[in-house]
């Protein structure tokens, strides 16, 4: 019995079902985030709000923080099966809305809604990871965890484009719905084994940290806005307010040390987030330029915008191979070695787009390397992580991964929005504010290549 759990895999039987409500959960979520960095351009152009971009992400991402942490501090007490159905519920009442804006102001609000739903659901799935597999196989589950972009990377982008070229950018989110009901039809029976956790765990404690979340997206939401209209004192007004709003929130809710990059989780969870960061913010950029600086199609951006995902699979399978063959004692180094794949990327891209004429060639090859990159970093960090998980704090780690996943490219999509209006304040033109964002993004990947010298694996 004891050789059969050691050679039991991910679609053994007794991890089939979980496994595959894990892959389902995660497609729906990526479906939908892929396709929304592909019609985001014609979005802002449609709803005439081309200078509040960025928050078609940030928004998303920040409320996202918030689904995090309510679920994140919950979990324990309502259980995997509750929380999930709660999530599906927000994720599908933002699609609605989204799908029929009519402003943007209207659209955010939906993507508000779908965020806080994204958040809570990713949440549940790394806390099912953690209870449901042993460590030798969560870079497995982790990797499918990844690799569940496949799909959505071959038809996510291109069909969004195809759609918001030829019929309307509406049915992107219509087109998800189905998706979204097969994977509650099949994902509940797999989160109903979950029973509920240590009922008696502090309320209070998780009241805090849900009331630091809602303070810390107010506070760059705050900070993002003034940052738009720097220029002005009532802009530079309302970023200091917002930074000052933000320290303690974040104080709070990221590890002990995470500022300091202390060696440990402190340091994973910082290198990640920069990293992190880098990735979305570059994909949002890319198809802007691609679209409304290069002239292509919202079709023919979604592929090259396909081909980072699909490079980020391959790693991510690529690693998973990797991990078993050396069993996790090389993840530290897959971890640098991917960073600096992101790093070529991100340079690629910036010159891809600074070229006056082609330049389409490097935009291809910067997303094969930067999907590269992090397919290699991001589920080892994950891994790398969840190993710092001590016994009943399995939520708060798995709450901390998914909140950096979050706030961190909310925070810097948002920034490079700031960069596009404030390049249109001032009529320095779109290319500008673009190689502006993306330049602000290559400089996190470096920092996070030094931050990851510290990261350091639980024995």
């Amino acid at each position: 019995m004891e050789e059969s759990q050691q050679n039991a895999g991910i679609f053994s039987p007794q991890y089939r079902a979980l496994t595959i409500g894990i892959i389902l959960a995660v497609t729906t979520v990526a479906f939908e985030g892929l396709a929304i960095t592909t019609i985001a351009p014609s979005l802002a152009q449609k709803l005439q709000g081309l200078h509040l971009y960025g928050w078609i992400f940030s928004a998303f991402l920040l409320a996202q923080i918030i689904g995090t942490m309510v679920v994140g501090q919950r979990i324990n007490k309502n259980g995997v099966l509750a929380s999930f159905s709660v999530s599906i519920l927000f994720f599908v009442v933002g699609i609605v809305i989204a799908a029929l804006s009519v402003n943007m102001m209207m659209l955010i609000i939906g993507r508000v809604f779908q965020g806080f739903g994204a958040g809570a659901i990713i949440t549940c799935v790394y806390y099912s990871i953690t209870l449901g597999y042993p460590d030798r196989l969560r870079t497995k589950i982790l990797a499918m965890f990844s690799s569940a972009y496949i799909l959505p990377a071959l038809i996510g982008p291109y069909i969004a484009g195809l759609l918001a070229e030829y019929v309307s950018w509406r049915f992107v989110f219509w087109f998800v719905l189905p998706f979204i009901g097969l994977a509650v039809v099949l994902t509940l029976p797999a989160f109903r084994k979950f029973p509920a956790g240590d009922k008696s765990s502090s309320q209070g404690q998780g009241n805090r940290k849900e009331g630091y979340a809602v303070l810390l997206a107010v506070g760059t939401g705050l900070l993002l806005t003034g940052l738009g209209f720097i220029t002005d004192w009532k802009g530079m007004l309302l970023s200091a307010t917002g930074l000052l709003i933000m320290i303690v929130p974040l104080r709070k809710l990221l590890p002990s040390g995470t500022f300091s990059a202390r060696s440990g989780l402190p340091a994973t969870i910082a290198s990640r987030g920069l990293f992190v960061a880098c990735y979305n913010a570059t994909e949002s950029y890319v198809v802007l330029a691609l679209t409304d600086v290069k002239n292509l199609s919202a079709d023919l951006a979604g592929l090259i915008v396909a081909s980072g995902a699909l490079s980020w699979s391959a790693a991510a399978w690529f690693q998973s191979r990797l991990d078993a063959k050396d069993q996790g004692a090389g993840r530290n180094k897959r971890v640098m070695t991917g960073i600096g794949f992101m790093i070529v990327g991100v340079a690629a891209v910036i010159l891809a787009v600074a070229l006056s004429e082609g330049g389409i060639g490097f935009a291809i090859i910067s997303q094969i390397f930067t999907g590269f990159g992090i397919g290699l970093a991001h589920p080892t960090t994950g891994a790398i992580a969840l190993q710092h998980a001590k016994a009943g704090e399995e939520g708060e780690t798995s709450a901390s991964i998914q909140f950096t996943d979050a706030f961190s490219p909310g925070l810097s999509i948002g920034i490079g929005g700031a960069f596009i209006a404030i390049s249109q304040t001032m009529n320095w033109g779109l290319l500008t504010g673009i190689v502006l964002a993306l330049s602000l993004q290559l400089l996190f990947a470096i920092i996070s290549l030094a931050v990851s010298l510290r990261i350091k694996q639980a024995l």
